[in-house]
């Protein structure tokens, strides 16, 4: 799908100008560079290997803050940045480790793994644009010509990209969305003068670009989308010297102004307008000095803060870099495409495998499903939950990720990152919620692992408590104060089991009672008194509805069936109507019916969703979870 709002370089036809006048006025700004700001300082060299992070706001001078910590202690390592994630590769600890982590530059914390590198070394830089992250050159301990990459949305190792025209390490290495630069880098005898560039649409070796105005080496690089800059390093190792090029037209380096002190090993970034040196080296001593240019105007830098510490070897990424295209997506607030935020009980449906697409209908009245927006990830067998406000998308499979995405119900248009799952193996898990708080419970390895996410703070999930049997495709509906969770299989079949929790505590789940059959797969909702369980498999597809009264504990009762058997569909609510979209026959299906929850009875047919769909998610905001 394409983007789900107009960019303002582009309004024509229906999407007007005032329209997006309109959005700016009344329903808040255009999402552009709101992402954009903040810049992570990775690892380092003061007195031997470190493994903090640092962050700052580009645009704001003043002292970096402490953000986090690498999984290890690293230095000459290679950091890029997107904006919504920051990863960093290679390096010495002080062996060669081709170890990546990434975290959310948006949320303090820790980092985690994202993958390994294809070739364990030091000394390599890295850039890319808002998709890849690419890693340029390197010491193995021999200089390598070897580029490579990794996809930001997909945790996994780096794939091979292509080859520089000259083996070196330490090459100043930035981007603007298309192209990506390397220039000079040590050789293993001498600096090297040789700009290279890559064309980031399709990978293969790079060419040849035009030459730096000396032999280079321990500089850094930074860009706007359409200037190239690289600093410090130098003939000698040591040198002020900033120059560049412009990325739309090859040709050789030409001087941009200095750096307050001759020094190598620079961290760099930019925003799409100023751009950031911290630390380094200098021949006496690391410093911790921050400086920044303005990238539209050639001249010497200006003082910007300092580091937490005297620090050299280490490594910068911008969530607003020039690699990262002008207009993305905002975050908390989402873009309504026509400036008319949505109301009504919305429920929304994710699709299924590598689809990002969400669908969405108004649970009050009948009709097909119309197009929401996109996940940051196609994925199936996500978990789903949602507040009056906020729908999150936990996990998923096809691939495996551990990716949590959330949408703002009153505006159509694409998720962003929330945080990531910090359970294993995080697909086939249910979803439960209330306005406060959403969970995950069991996963595809058969568990009894319960996690939870606060819905006003993306940041990544955390430990709630345990199930009363480790299982998989069990699903699950939530008055304000309790959740329910229904069926599922566990290791012998499928599971009769109900069970419990209190959403705003932690802790283990409690027996409930039994379902009136044992089905895995199927679809739960309901109101704030009563929750609904439909279809599943037993291990065929079932079209049985059972209800339960959710204060109380018992055994389900029958309620009537649904209008076609079917599992792996999902279920939503108002706190009138309870829905059942799409699922497997065995064959996909499209067919949305619902119930009257407060009353008993066979389903009614809904209407259409927009394609044949299976192993999606069902949230709303309108749920008997919310107050």
């Amino acid at each position: 799908m394409s983007d789900s709002y107009p960019r303002r370089d582009q309004a024509r036809g229906l999407w007007k100008i005032n329209d997006i006048t309109k959005n700016i006025k009344e329903d808040g700004t255009y999402p552009q560079l709101s992402l954009g700001d903040r810049m992570l300082i990775s690892g380092g060299n003061s007195g031997g290997a470190l493994n903090v992070i640092q962050s700052i706001e580009v645009s704001t001078a003043g002292n970096s803050v402490d953000f986090g910590d690498l999984a290890i202690s690293v230095q000459e390592h290679g950091a890029a940045s997107n904006a919504t994630r920051f990863i960093n590769g290679g390096g010495a600890t002080p062996s060669l480790t081709n170890t990546i982590n990434y975290v959310n530059p948006h949320n303090t914390g820790n980092a985690s793994d994202f993958g390994d590198l294809t070739t364990a070394r030091q000394q390599t830089n890295a850039a890319g644009n808002s998709i890849i992250g690419v890693f340029s050159g390197g010491r193995t301990p021999s200089a390598t010509n070897l580029i490579d990459f990794v996809t930001y949305a997909t945790l996994g190792n780096a794939t091979d990209y292509g080859d520089l025209t000259v083996s070196r390490w330490e090459p100043a290495v930035a981007s603007n969305p298309t192209r990506l630069i390397s220039g000079g880098g040590y050789n293993g005898s001498s600096g090297t003068n040789t700009i290279d560039f890559l064309e980031l649409a399709s990978a293969g070796d790079a060419v040849d670009f035009g030459d730096l105005t000396a032999t280079f080496y321990a500089s850094s690089g930074l860009s706007s989308s359409t200037r190239w800059i690289q600093g410090g390093g130098g003939p000698s190792g040591y040198t002020t010297t900033i120059e560049s090029v412009e990325f739309g037209s090859l040709g050789n380096a030409i001087d941009f102004g200095d750096l307050s002190a001759g020094k190598n090993q620079v961290a760099t970034a930019s925003n799409n307008t100023r751009g950031i040196f911290a630390g380094g080296s200098t021949p006496s001593a690391n410093v911790n000095v921050i400086e920044f240019i303005t990238i539209a105007n050639r001249s010497d830098v200006t003082d910007f803060g300092d580091l937490l510490a005297l620090t050299a070897s280490c490594a910068g990424g911008c969530t607003g870099n020039g690699g990262i295209e002008t207009f993305v997506p905002r975050a908390p607030e989402l873009y309504s495409p026509t400036g008319k935020p949505l109301s009504g009980d919305i429920a929304l449906r994710v699709f299924n495998n590598t689809s990002k697409d969400v669908d969405f209908i108004n649970i009050a009245s009948t009709g097909n499903s119309t197009f929401f927006g996109d996940l940051t990830v196609g994925r199936s067998n996500t978990a789903g939950c949602a507040s009056s406000t906020r729908a999150v998308f936990i996990g998923g499979a096809d691939p495996d990720v551990n990716t949590i995405d959330y949408l703002e119900f009153a505006t159509k248009g694409n998720a962003a990152d929330f945080g990531n799952d910090t359970g294993t193996n995080q697909w086939k898990g249910g979803g439960i919620s209330n306005e406060t708080r959403g969970l995950r419970q069991g996963y595809s390895a058969y568990s009894d692992e319960i996690v939870y996410i606060t819905f006003a703070s993306p940041v990544n999930s955390t430990d709630f408590g345990d199930l009363t049997e480790s299982q998989r495709f069990s699903t699950g509906a939530a008055s304000t104060t309790r959740g329910v969770v229904f069926g599922g299989s566990n290791p012998s079949g499928e599971s009769n089991v109900i069970q419990y929790v209190t959403i705003g505590s932690t802790g283990n789940a409690t027996d409930f009672g039994d379902l009136t059959s044992a089905r895995a797969n199927g679809g739960a909702s309901g109101s704030s008194t009563r929750a609904v369980f439909g279809g599943g498999s037993d291990p065929s597809a079932s079209n049985v509805i059972d209800y339960i009264t959710i204060a109380s504990t018992g055994n389900a009762t029958d309620f009537g069936d649904l209008s076609v058997a079917r599992f792996m569909g999902g279920s939503s609510s108002n706190k009138t109507r309870s829905i059942w979209a799409a699922g497997l026959t065995p064959s996909t299906s499209n067919v949305i019916d619902y119930v009257t929850i407060a009353s008993t009875g066979n389903a009614i047919d809904f209407g259409d969703f927009s394609s044949a769909t299976s192993y999606g998610s069902h949230v709303s905001n309108g749920h008997g979870g919310l107050s």
